[in-house]
């Protein structure tokens, strides 16, 4: 039985879009570097900040250090509201929170920001602990995630936990913690992506997730 359920937030619990890639063409313009088009930056939702900017347009480490805080000039005043929560995500928590299940957040954001993103939505009630990211980038890649929170939150029981996220690395930060894992669709990672990194279901949309959760994880089959 799986009790305790860890989600992803960007794109799993809000669709942040907006908010990250217009932040994230302001902190390139500051490089230089102007993409006209913020649809083109969606793959920056998702994995850590200061690796993508290195990975994605070759910045050292100094520099990708540097676009970081150029992003949060634009993202912690504006950006961080510049967000939507997922049809029926907010009623799925509650009935999950009121089934006596354990929600948690795991997320590569700042923990400083996904907390204010829960509140700002007003959901915050129903997650036991939010496991996320130091500002220093510290603890930011999926598998410290997971742990931490499980660590901290004192559940030894791998096999009553499910991880659910909409890219790569929370399959492969789950996987890597020993845990199942659900792999939603209707984020930013496709079924290749998510299929390909391990995960055990995959669902469309909230609805189908909201049906997954309640008819009993025990009866998953492997994708």
């Amino acid at each position: 039985m799986k009790n305790v359920i860890l989600l992803d937030l960007d794109g799993t619990i809000t669709d942040p879009k907006i908010g990250i890639t217009k932040s994230v063409q302001y902190a390139l313009s500051h490089f230089d570097i102007h993409v006209a088009d913020p649809n083109e930056l969606c793959h920056f939702i998702g994995p850590p900040l200061r690796e993508s900017f290195r990975e994605f347009y070759g910045l050292s480490e100094e520099d990708a250090e540097l676009a970081t805080a150029k992003y949060r000039e634009r993202f912690a005043p504006t950006g961080i509201y510049e967000n939507e929560i997922y049809d029926g995500m907010k009623g799925l928590l509650k009935s999950l929170k009121e089934s006596g299940k354990t929600l948690i957040l795991a997320t590569s954001k700042p923990t400083a920001f996904a907390v204010r993103v829960l509140e700002h939505f007003d959901i915050a009630e129903y997650f036991t602990f939010i496991s996320g990211a130091e500002l220093s980038g510290e603890r930011s890649d999926k598998y410290e995630v997971i742990t931490y929170a499980l660590e901290k939150c004192g559940i030894s029981d791998l096999d009553s936990c499910v991880m659910i996220g909409d890219r790569k690395f929370d399959i492969i930060g789950a996987k890597a913690a020993g845990i199942s894992c659900i792999g939603v669709l209707y984020g930013y990672g496709d079924e290749a992506e998510l299929s390909e990194a391990g995960a055990d279901y995959l669902v469309l949309d909230v609805l189908e997730l909201e049906q997954l959760l309640n008819g009993g994880l025990d009866l998953w089959e492997t994708t």
